[in-house]
């Protein structure tokens, strides 16, 4: 018989940590809300036909969130055969609330006390058999991190899977007769279809809008309900949804003294010590700041060029692209397919790959902060300086995942309850320069700027601040005015990093690198290899007169403003639609790679005959923040849920893109090089122009719409 145990929990409990151990998975452990955005499944170890199923972290039941709902349609409508429900134990009396609504689902239920070791260190004791009475549930200690506990919470969760949990909330009289003349009501005329009275009742009495969908009940009867809701809110001058939260806080706050024993003359944490210098309200930024110069400076200008030179000029010239070469020559193979093996394939995909080292030690350093708990404070600095314009402190949540992928950013976004701030959300996060842009950063950066410390934090920071303007300008248009949604989050404590947890995200992140690079940019690299090859005859020509330098002078002229309007640049920039990798890819076609880091390199002297400072610039600016690759405009439309959403987005980043790399480029040079001064006055005046004219235009003609979603007032 085939068992289905879901973990349950509040975000940042340790539930991925504690997934992983029992299945053995190598999911991505982080330290914010929105790491698991939809629910995953693995095998317990050991166990063929017991299947784990990872759900979202979630604060509550109640269906304000994506997550939220992805969480609890699962319990209701998969029907699990036991739960798990992972407790921070270290903050039990929040991280009950949702204990109470799981266990009212009548679901056999396993209560995990994670983060036991905090617990003690911290000198507080909790009577884990008084819990378990009060609860009604099985209570396991644990320590998901170290291993501890893991095992014996799924053996306890498969011993107790047909067993009853007849868990029912405490409740005052005046809310425990309302619920019990609903109950009368609901067992006269409705049909529960599987689902626990008690917590039927309970979600009639909140108004929860799903419950009432799915239970289809009748005007009249509804009638009756309100009726009853009313006279209860009447009497105790609340609304009900809030008359149920206080009930369940009452009943935690009334018996967690009973299993709890503080240590009271617990003094001030190591984490609160440090909280103090690196949240501060002036320090906090500046810290920032530094830190992430110095992860790039270490990634991008010393240890990670060290080994990506070595990776370029041994590994792929002179021993893959040498030997391969070698081979060819002596099996007599036609030149054509020699120059696709060696110029194409090699050469090209070899161009990408010269950047995983750079690319390991960026996510090395990243993964430490990420598991130490620093970045998690980030989230609050960032929220702090969002508010003030008018931003969800939540969006930058998903723009610190996307500094690894685009794609999962963009669905991290399923944590924001407020659908204005989800949209804005989800066109402006790949402003932030994910690991595929990386290459393009350092080659750019190594070509043009002698490999200079300040060209990738710079970047970065390019991100972070247009994401801010673009912010302010969006919120002054009709379509996402509005105050933003309050941001609640949990700031893990400082704790040294777990070296497998670190090497694995590291792993993780490089290996989808990797595999992007030996499959798309591969394919990529022979077709923008045959298309510089040949003309429209077939026939084997200079690049310079190839198919491909034809399409990209009738494309040049676009982006001659930006400073970059010779063919190359352009068809680079264009390929890099399909994955940003292509760009490098496509000058590792054009131009090769051998000898590509030494002081008079084919390829980064090519390249650096193309740009000024400014253009070069200019030119990275725009790769950054324009259209995301392939796969991140499909989760675009995933969960914008239309092509018009989609297109708006892409228009929205490209446009975005084209001003301020036209900005950079014509203000630069007219300071830096003695351009001219009217070309930047009048770039300046036309995007001023272009911005004026869509804020004043969606002010008087764009209707705001959302997609469907549930809302509630307190």
């Amino acid at each position: 018989m085939s068992i289905k145990i879901g973990l349950a929990g509040n975000p940042n409990c340790g539930k991925t940590t504690m997934f992983n151990e029992l299945t053995g998975s190598t999911q991505y452990v982080g330290n914010w809300p929105g790491v698991t955005v939809e629910k995953k499944g693995g095998k317990l170890k050991g166990h063929k036909d017991v299947e784990i199923i990872d759900l979202p972290g979630i604060y509550s039941l109640s269906p304000y969130t994506l997550e939220e709902v992805v969480s609890r349609d699962f319990m209701i409508n998969d029907k699990p055969d036991a739960i798990i429900n992972i407790v921070d134990a270290s903050n039990i009396e929040r991280n009950l609330y949702l204990t109470t609504q799981i266990l009212e689902l009548g679901i056999p239920t396993v209560v995990v006390l994670n983060m036991m070791d905090i617990v003690r260190k911290n000198g507080d004791k909790i009577d884990v058999n008084k819990l378990s009475k009060l609860l009604g549930c099985p209570v396991v200690e644990a320590s998901a991190v170290k291993g501890q506990g893991v095992k014996e919470a799924a053996e306890k969760a498969i011993q107790i899977v047909n067993q009853k949990n007849e868990f029912t909330l405490p409740l005052t009289d005046e809310v425990k007769q309302s619920i019990e003349a609903i109950r009368r009501i609901v067992d006269d005329n409705i049909s529960y279809e599987g689902m626990k009275n008690s917590w039927i009742t309970i979600k009639l009495f909140e108004r929860d809008k799903n419950v009432l969908e799915k239970l289809k009940i009748s005007s009249v009867v509804l009638d009756e309900i309100e009726s009853v809701i009313k006279k209860c809110e009447s009497k105790l001058d609340d609304d009900s949804e809030s008359i149920i939260t206080e009930e369940r806080y009452s009943f935690i706050g009334e018996n967690i003294s009973k299993v709890i024993k503080k240590n009271h003359k617990r003094s001030e944490t190591t984490s609160d010590k440090i909280d103090k210098i690196v949240t501060n309200r002036f320090l906090a930024l500046p810290i920032f700041a530094f830190i992430m110069w110095g992860v790039y400076y270490i990634a991008i200008s010393t240890v990670g060029t060290a080994m990506t030179d070595w990776v370029n000029d041994t590994l792929f010239a002179e021993i893959i692209q040498g030997n391969v070469s070698d081979w060819l020559v002596s099996a007599n193979v036609a030149d054509w397919l020699q120059g696709l093996i060696i110029d194409g394939l090699i050469g090209g995909v070899g161009a990408v790959l010269g950047f995983v080292p750079q690319i390991m030690v960026l996510f090395l350093l990243l993964s430490l902060l990420e598991d130490c708990g620093y970045m998690a404070r980030v989230a609050f600095i960032m929220d702090r300086v969002f508010r003030k314009f008018g931003l969800s402190g939540k969006s930058f949540i998903p723009m610190l995942i996307s500094s690894g992928c685009g794609v999962p950013g963009i669905m991290a976004t399923r944590t924001m309850e407020n659908d204005r701030d989800r949209k804005m959300t989800i066109m402006l996060t790949t402003f932030i320069p994910c690991s595929a842009k990386l290459p393009i950063i350092a080659l750019i950066g190594g070509a043009i700027f002698g490999g200079a410390s300040w060209v990738a934090p710079s970047v970065y920071f390019l991100g972070i601040i247009m994401i801010i303007i673009c912010g302010i300008i969006l919120k002054k248009t009709k379509l996402f005015a509005g105050d933003p949604a309050p941001f609640v989050m949990e700031l893990p404590q400082y704790h040294l990093p777990s070296l497998k947890g670190v090497l694995m995200h590291m792993w993780e992140r490089g290996k989808a690198f990797i595999i992007k690079a030996g499959t798309i940019i591969f394919v990529a690299c022979g077709v923008i290899w045959f298309l510089k090859s040949f003309n429209w005859s077939l026939e084997m020509v200079d690049a310079g007169e190839s198919i491909l330098a034809d399409i990209g002078n009738i494309i040049a002229p676009i982006f001659a403003p930006l400073g970059f309007g010779d063919w190359q640049s352009a068809v680079a920039t264009v390929t890099g639609l399909v994955a940003k990798e292509n760009v490098v890819g496509t000058f590792g076609v054009l131009y090769g790679i051998a000898d590509a880091t030494e002081e008079d390199p084919a390829l980064l002297g090519n390249i650096a005959g193309m740009f000024t400072m400014a253009s070069a610039f200019a030119f990275v600016a725009f790769n950054m923040l324009c259209a995301p690759c392939f796969a991140a405009i499909g989760a675009i439309k995933r969960e914008m849920g239309s092509w018009k959403w989609t297109w708006i987005t892409l228009g929205f980043q490209t446009g975005t893109a084209y001003m301020v790399a036209l900005l950079i480029n014509q203000v630069g040079n007219a300071i830096l090089f003695g351009g001219s001064i009217v070309g930047a006055i009048i770039s300046i005046l036309i995007v001023i122009g272009i911005v004026s004219f869509v804020i004043i235009v969606s002010k008087n003609s764009i209707k705001t719409q959302t997609t469907p979603k549930l809302s509630y007032t307190k």
